[in-house]
């Protein structure tokens, strides 16, 4: 107990209180001059606002680029095209020469001979060489007959009943002086509805007009 009370210092006087006091403000103005040298003596730290910009503020491709899936693509708009503007121009077929339009081809159809006088008889054949009636050299190998009393000239269809050929011949001979035949065809007429070999046939003739 004595040594508790010695340890503790009990100032009642105004001048310890002073010195006591005095003490305490020279502490805290060394405390306060100290701390603003440790602040002077450090570097001014640069603002961080000044050091984000080129990385906070600036934002790099990578990080603008949209991703693939996130934003959908969009494909260019068709461009609308002008319609062409119509032109005049002139007509191929007013361009070249004019000619003259073909005229349609009419196929004239031959008439059917008239028929002024028919009748049946014998008809045979020759094809010696010698003048006919008319003057002309007889040709075996042309399509011509002989007859009593037609004029020359005149055409007559022979057709052989038998078989339904027929010849037309054209007279320019006198004959045949046998009873029962009324014509001598040339040999090439004969051959035309009969064979050569039977030398006579029952004809019908037909005088053509």
């Amino acid at each position: 107990m004595a040594a508790r009370h010695l340890r503790t210092r009990k100032f009642s006087s105004p001048a310890g209180i002073a010195a006591t006091a005095a003490v305490g403000v020279v502490l805290a103005v060394g405390g306060t001059v100290g701390a603003v040298r440790l602040t002077a003596a450090e570097p001014a730290a640069e603002p961080a606002v000044v050091e984000a910009l080129p990385s906070t503020l600036a934002p790099s491709p990578t990080s603008l680029s949209p991703s693939p899936s996130a934003t959908p693509s969009l494909s260019p708009s068709p461009t609308a095209t002008p319609s062409p503007t119509a032109t005049r121009t002139q007509a191929a077929s007013r361009s070249k020469a004019r000619t003259a339009s073909p005229k349609p081809t009419v196929k004239k159809t031959t008439p059917a001979p008239k028929v002024v006088d028919s009748g049946s008889c014998g008809a045979s054949f020759y094809d010696e060489g010698q003048m006919t009636a008319n003057g002309e050299t007889f040709n075996p190998d042309a399509l011509t007959a002989a007859h009593k009393t037609l004029p020359f000239d005149t055409r007559v269809r022979v057709t052989n009943p038998a078989n339904g050929k027929s010849v037309v011949v054209r007279i320019n001979d006198r004959g045949p002086y046998i009873d029962g035949r009324c014509l001598d065809l040339s040999r090439a007429a004969f051959a035309a509805i009969a064979a050569t070999s039977l030398g006579e046939v029952t004809v019908r003739y037909e005088v053509l007009g």
